[in-house]
Protein backbone atom coordinates (compact mmCIF):
# COMPACT_ATOMS: atom_id res chain seq x y z
CA UNK A 1 0.00 0.00 0.00
CA UNK A 2 1.67 3.42 -1.04
CA UNK A 3 1.40 6.24 1.15
CA UNK A 4 -1.22 7.65 -1.47
CA UNK A 5 -3.64 4.87 -0.84
CA UNK A 6 -2.80 5.27 3.31
CA UNK A 7 -4.02 9.10 2.96
CA UNK A 8 -7.10 8.09 0.95
CA UNK A 9 -7.86 5.37 3.10
CA UNK A 10 -7.89 6.78 6.41
CA UNK A 11 -9.14 10.21 5.74
CA UNK A 12 -9.58 12.58 8.15
CA UNK A 13 -13.38 11.55 8.49
CA UNK A 14 -12.45 8.21 9.36
CA UNK A 15 -9.79 8.90 11.66
CA UNK A 16 -12.42 11.41 13.35
CA UNK A 17 -15.45 8.96 13.86
CA UNK A 18 -12.63 6.57 15.18
CA UNK A 19 -11.81 9.23 18.12
CA UNK A 20 -15.26 9.14 19.06
CA UNK A 21 -17.15 6.14 19.39
CA UNK A 22 -20.38 6.36 21.09
CA UNK A 23 -21.58 4.26 23.82
CA UNK A 24 -18.30 2.36 24.78
CA UNK A 25 -18.38 0.11 27.54
CA UNK A 26 -20.10 -2.73 28.69
CA UNK A 27 -23.74 -2.93 29.74
CA UNK A 28 -24.48 -4.14 33.31
CA UNK A 29 -27.37 -6.65 32.13
CA UNK A 30 -27.54 -7.28 28.72
CA UNK A 31 -30.13 -9.32 27.15
CA UNK A 32 -27.96 -10.06 24.73
CA UNK A 33 -23.94 -10.18 24.10
CA UNK A 34 -21.81 -11.42 21.12
CA UNK A 35 -17.91 -10.81 20.59
CA UNK A 36 -16.33 -11.14 16.91
CA UNK A 37 -12.91 -10.75 15.88
CA UNK A 38 -11.06 -10.91 12.79
CA UNK A 39 -8.85 -13.57 12.28
CA UNK A 40 -6.72 -11.15 9.67
CA UNK A 41 -5.64 -8.32 12.16
CA UNK A 42 -6.79 -9.61 15.55
CA UNK A 43 -9.41 -6.54 16.08
CA UNK A 44 -12.37 -7.70 18.30
CA UNK A 45 -15.63 -5.62 19.18
CA UNK A 46 -17.18 -6.99 21.60
CA UNK A 47 -21.82 -5.83 21.99
CA UNK A 48 -24.12 -6.06 24.83
CA UNK A 49 -27.66 -4.93 23.67
CA UNK A 50 -31.18 -4.78 25.66
CA UNK A 51 -33.92 -5.28 23.13
CA UNK A 52 -37.76 -4.39 24.31
CA UNK A 53 -40.75 -4.72 22.15
CA UNK A 54 -38.25 -5.93 19.06
CA UNK A 55 -35.88 -2.75 19.07
CA UNK A 56 -32.50 -2.11 20.54
CA UNK A 57 -33.34 0.02 23.81
CA UNK A 58 -29.62 -0.35 25.17
CA UNK A 59 -26.34 -0.67 23.62
CA UNK A 60 -22.48 -0.99 24.49
CA UNK A 61 -19.59 -1.65 22.95
CA UNK A 62 -16.14 -2.45 23.57
CA UNK A 63 -13.97 -1.76 20.86
CA UNK A 64 -10.54 -2.67 20.35
CA UNK A 65 -10.30 -2.65 16.65
CA UNK A 66 -7.65 -0.88 13.55
CA UNK A 67 -9.57 2.60 12.69
CA UNK A 68 -11.37 1.42 10.05
CA UNK A 69 -13.47 -0.59 12.58
CA UNK A 70 -13.11 2.03 14.97
CA UNK A 71 -15.12 4.01 12.34
CA UNK A 72 -17.42 1.36 11.59
CA UNK A 73 -18.71 1.38 15.32
CA UNK A 74 -19.16 4.75 15.41
CA UNK A 75 -21.31 4.91 12.60
CA UNK A 76 -23.13 1.98 14.33
CA UNK A 77 -23.50 3.73 18.10
CA UNK A 78 -25.15 7.03 16.44
CA UNK A 79 -27.67 4.78 15.02
CA UNK A 80 -28.19 1.79 16.51
CA UNK A 81 -30.64 2.51 19.23
CA UNK A 82 -34.28 1.97 18.42
CA UNK A 83 -33.67 -0.56 15.48
CA UNK A 84 -34.51 -4.14 15.19
CA UNK A 85 -33.05 -7.26 14.54
CA UNK A 86 -34.13 -7.03 10.75
CA UNK A 87 -32.75 -3.56 10.34
CA UNK A 88 -29.36 -4.58 11.71
CA UNK A 89 -29.21 -7.65 8.86
CA UNK A 90 -30.17 -5.52 6.63
CA UNK A 91 -27.68 -2.86 7.09
CA UNK A 92 -24.69 -5.55 7.23
CA UNK A 93 -25.85 -7.07 4.07
CA UNK A 94 -25.63 -3.73 2.33
CA UNK A 95 -22.58 -2.73 4.07
CA UNK A 96 -20.93 -5.87 2.65
CA UNK A 97 -22.09 -5.44 -0.78
CA UNK A 98 -21.18 -1.83 -0.63
CA UNK A 99 -17.71 -3.57 0.01
CA UNK A 100 -17.56 -6.72 -1.94
CA UNK A 101 -19.85 -5.88 -4.97
CA UNK A 102 -19.67 -1.97 -5.04
CA UNK A 103 -23.05 -2.06 -4.11
CA UNK A 104 -25.02 1.03 -2.90
CA UNK A 105 -24.08 2.37 0.63
CA UNK A 106 -26.34 1.53 3.33
CA UNK A 107 -30.29 3.10 3.72
CA UNK A 108 -30.35 5.58 5.95
CA UNK A 109 -29.55 5.60 9.00
CA UNK A 110 -26.53 3.62 8.10
CA UNK A 111 -26.11 6.14 5.41
CA UNK A 112 -22.81 7.30 7.59
CA UNK A 113 -20.74 3.95 6.02
CA UNK A 114 -20.65 5.90 2.90
CA UNK A 115 -17.45 7.61 4.76
CA UNK A 116 -15.96 3.25 3.93
CA UNK A 117 -16.38 3.42 0.40
CA UNK A 118 -12.57 4.02 -0.03
CA UNK A 119 -12.09 0.89 1.90
CA UNK A 120 -13.77 -1.39 -1.02
CA UNK A 121 -10.21 -1.81 -2.67
CA UNK A 122 -8.44 -3.45 0.57
CA UNK A 123 -10.67 -7.02 1.08
CA UNK A 124 -8.25 -7.03 3.86
CA UNK A 125 -9.86 -4.50 5.84
CA UNK A 126 -13.50 -5.75 5.15
CA UNK A 127 -13.59 -8.35 8.29
CA UNK A 128 -12.45 -5.16 10.58
CA UNK A 129 -15.18 -3.37 8.94
CA UNK A 130 -18.06 -5.66 9.02
CA UNK A 131 -17.52 -6.56 13.41
CA UNK A 132 -19.58 -4.02 14.93
CA UNK A 133 -22.39 -4.77 13.03
CA UNK A 134 -21.70 -8.68 13.00
CA UNK A 135 -21.64 -8.63 16.81
CA UNK A 136 -24.71 -6.43 17.00
CA UNK A 137 -26.73 -8.75 14.75
CA UNK A 138 -25.10 -11.95 17.12
CA UNK A 139 -26.38 -10.22 20.21
CA UNK A 140 -29.87 -8.99 19.00
CA UNK A 141 -30.69 -12.36 17.75
CA UNK A 142 -29.47 -13.72 21.10
CA UNK A 143 -31.45 -11.39 23.09
CA UNK A 144 -34.51 -12.01 20.78
CA UNK A 145 -34.38 -15.66 21.09
CA UNK A 146 -34.02 -15.39 25.21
Amino acid sequence: MSDSDLVKLYSGRILALAAEIPHLGRLPAPTGSARKRSPLCGSTVTVDVVMKAGRVADFAQDVKACALGQASAAILGGVILGRSLAELIAARQMLLAMLKDNGPVPAAPFDGYEVLIPAREYKNRHASILLALDAACEAAAQAEAA
